[in-house]
């Protein structure tokens, strides 16, 4: 049920995006005058189709693009009272227009999810520091547990999420960011966090609190066990259910949340255990098992927490603002997340980022799913955040994409002649290899994650 949710889910977005980029390009070319022969969705053979005026509209079985087919002489003979329809007839500027039009409509609809988001509001966990390790990039930065981070540069934060997401150009670029804390008896004070020395890779692991030393403020959740997984570690090492951890290996285990960190650094490793069971103390041996995700490796005993009915709640804020807020915030997302796509794809071309945080489809189908169970505004930014890269993406000099045929036009525009068809082929040849080279790294590292 979960992997069709997924699919369903992917398959929703993925729909949807491409179905933007497309009409980008259709609702320009019927404007300036370019006949439209077909309107496609998918790839493959169509499984719904009509008619409508003079064009043919299709939904096909592979939902990993789609196209516009425009009158055009170089892919079929076109008569004579139809030449000036055709696109390849058309001035240079009406042909820039047209092909542009696509990656711009990528850009629209995302401001125009990224407002949709903003005024239903996006809730996450407030910024508020649990713990900051010794000698840390955060301790150094003179933060402590207990303090909120209200501020990233000047802009405002009322959420890890957004803590995150404005830290971003401050790694890209290499330079410190300027927070604004507030501590436990409401002061307000200005550090200076140095994230020079953070790769991107750093962030694409994931552990980016953890790099800086931080972690966010959690309830304590006691290590009392709730349930046991009958073929898990736990259970064969004898652990039961209402058992309470001591300690492992010697080291007291205080809270849930530190017997998981000694269970996921111990994968295929011994520990001494003591839980509490009753009014007894009880030694046991238990070996976690290795479990690969995501590119790591990690331990499982396979143990669910008893959690507590009267565990405080984590404080949670919310980013939400009115239309005219959120349009204009919505306008800043978009350029900014593009700006920092655009930095992020530099740092690969030039080796400084490791082509490994390229994903595919089976990540983004993964992503697609997590953020529909999250509620709708949740997956209105996943929306807004593929077009946005498919936008961009669109927009580089690479033959077969958008950006490839307006590198012909600019060439033409320069020397005052189109670029020559056989020069056009080779190029095509040429981008189809790089295009499909991206493909097949982007989907090997979605393999490795999984496995």
């Amino acid at each position: 049920m979960e992997l069709l949710k997924t699919l369903l889910s992917f398959a929703l977005a993925l729909g949807i995006l491409v179905t933007a980029h497309e009409f980008g390009h259709y609702w320009v070319a019927k404007r300036l005058g370019v006949k439209i022969l077909r309107f496609c969705i998918g790839f493959g053979r169509p499984w719904l189709s009509w008619r409508s005026g003079e064009t043919d509209f299709a939904l096909a079985l592979i939902p990993l693009g789609g196209y516009v087919k425009m009158l055009d002489e170089r892919e079929g003979e076109v008569a004579e009272h139809e030449l000036h329809r055709a696109f390849n007839r058309k001035p240079l500027a009406t042909r820039i227009a047209v092909v542009a039009a696509g990656p711009l409509a990528n850009f629209l609809f995302a401001i125009l999810a990224y407002w949709a988001m903003l005024m239903i509001g996006v809730t996450g966990p407030r910024p508020i520091i649990g713990t900051v390790d010794l000698d840390s990039i955060a301790s150094r930065a003179g933060l402590a547990r207990g303090q909120e981070i209200i501020e990233v540069d000047g802009e405002q934060a009322q959420t890890w999420d957004g803590v995150f997401r404005r830290a971003l150009d401050g790694i890209l670029d290499q330079r410190a960011l300027r927070l604004a804390v507030r501590d436990g008896d409401g002061a307000v004070k200005n550090v200076m966090l140095d994230v020079s020395k953070l790769s991107v890779d750093d962030l694409g692991a994931g552990d980016f609190f953890k790099t800086l030393g931080l972690a966010p403020d959690v309830p304590l959740i006691p290590p009392v066990i709730a349930h046991v997984t009958v073929d898990g570690a736990a259970a064969a090492a004898g652990i039961k259910d209402g058992d309470r951890v001591i300690s492992a290996n010697g080291e007291p285990v205080a809270s849930w949340g530190n017997w998981v960190d000694v269970i996921r650094q111990h994968p295929e490793q011994a520990l001494t255990v003591v839980v509490q069971r009753g009014s007894q103390q009880l030694t046991l041996t238990v070996t976690p098992a290795l479990i690969k995700e995501d590119g790591k490796t990690f331990g499982r005993i396979g143990a669910e927490p008893l959690v507590p009915k009267q565990v405080d709640d984590i404080p949670m804020g919310i980013e939400r603002y009115g239309p005219a807020a959120a349009f204009t915030g919505a306008v800043d997302r978009t350029v900014g997340m593009s700006l920092t796509t655009l930095k992020f794809l530099g740092k690969m071309v030039v080796g400084e980022a490791s082509v490994r945080n390229l994903s595919g489809p089976i990540s983004i189908a993964q992503y697609a799913g997590a953020s529909a169970k999250l509620g709708v505004a949740r997956f209105l930014e996943f929306l807004a955040l593929v077009s946005v890269s498919l936008g961009v993406l669109n927009l580089l000099p690479i033959p077969i994409l958008d950006g490839g045929h307006l590198l012909y036009y600019l060439i033409e525009f320069v020397t005052r002649r189109p670029v020559s068809e056989h020069l056009q082929s080779w190029g095509q040849q040429l981008g189809l290899v790089v295009l499909l080279s991206l493909m097949g790294l982007a989907v090997y590292n979605d393999i490795l994650r999984i496995l």
